[in-house]
């Protein structure tokens, strides 16, 4: 890659650093030291671990004579790789109080110097700043997600993201799509970035089935609620009722219900819960049993791709994530890169379940049809939903 800028680079590292501010932009000081729950990060240590990863895996390795900002945030702003170094402990993230989020600016713009100047005259690796930006454009994503949950704690229920806009539902009733199934194949085969587990590309066999047209309703879960859908064992796989049972779910997280008007909270603070937008902030625990209670089950992960591009599927990508019934495995042939960045998806290829689309917090264009998404079954916070399937 030596000598060799990609056209657009340079004003794409830009574009994706200024929109992580621009998120953070309507935060105080303390609002971005804050961490709610071990799953979650402060805003200001996602704005500073994008910029470690930047400055440990290109800048070190590949800018002559570079200035480390400061060593302490080699520690600090580590997140999992183990190759690399000591971090700080995930659920202990919200004590980094020092540094300030003025250093931690003063930071961000030291490595966006050494880094444009790298891109500019060629010395850094394309494939790196590309991963690097997908990487910060996930971390954007759970700014979103991690500050609204903090901010859900809040008992006024400020807007942690005022500026955040929702995409409007697609109207209409609910319809289905039969698919014949057959021989396909799924796994990224187009040019451009992709993710290490989006492939290799693969054949996959499967039987006919039928797929939703669209996204569960918020007013369909009030009738599973309604019908006793969080209080009907049979409904649950045995983990996902403990679960429901432990933390006292009775409704999806965030809604919330006074003098029988039901309301949910967001970015851009409390909404009066719309019956026709999909629901959101469900586990896979709840969305199974949503599935079985309806006598349907969630799609595959080779379904949801195989039928992703079909136009008689709305809704596919920008308004939740969505849960299917597969596992978090690898693919056929799979193998991580070797080295620290090998860390990045490989080692989490087990106990999680497999997300498609993307979410209304996802940045503009990092979603693809072969993005794999995953977390564990119980996890709520993140713009999560359904899309339900069934066998032909």
């Amino acid at each position: 890659m030596d000598g060799y800028t990609p056209p657009g680079l340079v004003r794409s590292y830009e574009q994706v650093r200024a929109h992580t501010e621009d998120l953070a932009r309507a935060l105080s000081a303390e609002d971005q030291c804050i961490q709610s729950m071990a799953d979650a990060s402060p805003a200001k240590w996602h704005r500073a671990h994008t910029t470690w990863f930047f400055e440990q895996f290109v800048l070190l390795p590949h800018a002559p004579g570079y200035r480390v900002f400061d060593l302490a945030f080699q520690y600090l702003f580590n997140s999992y790789y183990e190759s690399v170094g000591e971090r700080q402990p995930r659920p202990e993230r919200g004590l980094i109080t020092r540094p300030e989020g003025a250093r931690v600016t003063a930071y961000r713009a030291h490595v966006d110097t050494a880094m444009r100047e790298l891109i500019e005259r060629g010395g850094a690796p394309a494939d790196l700043v590309v991963l690097g930006l997908n990487h910060e454009q996930q971390h954007q994503e759970l700014l979103v997600t991690d500050i609204t949950h903090a901010f859900a704690q809040n008992r006024f229920a400020p807007a942690p993201v005022p500026h955040f806009t929702r995409p409007p539902a697609v109207p209409g009733g609910e319809g289905f799509v039969d698919f014949p199934g057959g021989l396909v194949e799924i796994g990224f085969a187009e040019a451009g970035f992709h993710f290490d587990n989006e492939g290799p590309r693969h054949q996959v066999w499967l039987e006919p089935y039928r797929l939703a047209d669209r996204l569960v309703r918020n007013r369909d879960w009030l009738a599973f609620m309604a019908e006793g859908g969080y209080r009907t064992s049979t409904l649950w796989m045995a983990d996902g009722w403990e679960a429901a049972r432990a933390g006292g779910w009775a409704a999806p997280l965030y809604w919330r219900r006074d003098n029988d008007v039901w309301s949910s909270f967001g970015p851009e603070g409390v909404l009066r819960l719309d019956p026709d937008a999909p629901v959101m902030h469900v586990s896979w625990y709840e969305a199974d049993a949503y599935a079985r209670w309806r006598g349907a089950r969630l799609p595959t992960e080779a379904e949801w791709e195989a039928a992703a591009a079909d136009p008689r599927l709305a809704e596919m990508t920008g308004y939740v994530w969505q849960w299917t019934e597969s596992a978090y495995r690898p693919y056929p042939r799979f193998r991580p890169v070797a080295g620290a960045i090998g860390e990045y998806n490989g080692k989490f290829m087990i106990n999680q379940m497999v997300l498609r689309g993307s979410s209304m917090a996802t940045p503009e264009g990092h979603a693809r049809r072969s993005y794999r998404n995953f977390f564990h079954p119980d996890k709520r916070w993140q713009f999560a939903g359904l899309r339900l399937a069934w066998d032909c």
